[in-house]
């Protein structure tokens, strides 16, 4: 199969079986790892696009979508992307609109919140488990990472400061 037709399906499968961007990153990770980057390639993409400005999930698929095909891969990686939530977002809120004075639709999306929060701890883990062998130090990062964002740190200036304190301590 060509692939920029395979970069947009992965994409597109992605973004239409994934409730929101961070959560997308587990399903990417099994969808793209060893098929269009490595694990290392993906592991710097999620810290990348996490300290970057914008949308995590749309700096991450145009990073693979290079990765793999280049700047047409990234571009077809980035489409595949928007399209789904595009559409889906625009019938929603019509289907919605109709329905906005029903409770069920308050109870549903509150019984989303355990869910995607569970698997986003899953995919951190997976990812804190690839990231190599590093000791007590990585894990102490992490707790204190894990402290500053329960004392409502900004996430990307922690994931920023843990990139550089990363940098001098595990060389």
């Amino acid at each position: 199969m060509n692939i920029l037709l395979e970069l947009f399906w992965v994409f597109l499968k992605v973004n239409l079986l994934s409730t929101s961007g961070p959560a997308s990153v587990g399903l990417l990770y099994h969808e793209a790892v060893g098929k269009f980057v490595t694990e290392a390639q993906f592991v710097q993409a999620v810290g990348f696009s996490a300290v970057l400005p914008g949308s995590d999930a749309l700096q991450l698929a145009m990073y693979v979508g290079y990765a793999a095909a280049g700047i047409p891969g990234g571009l077809v990686a980035l489409f595949a992307s928007i399209l789904p939530p595009t559409l889906i977002i625009l019938g929603v809120t019509m289907i919605l609109h109709r329905l906005r004075r029903e409770a069920w639709i308050s109870s549903f999306i509150t019984g989303l919140t355990p869910a995607i929060s569970v698997l986003m701890i899953f995919t951190a883990w997976k990812i804190f488990q690839k990231g190599g062998a590093i000791g007590w130090q990585g894990w102490l990062i992490g707790i204190v990472c894990l402290i500053a964002m329960w004392l409502k740190a900004p996430e990307r200036l922690v994931v920023l400061i843990a990139g550089i304190v990363g940098v001098i301590f595990l060389r």
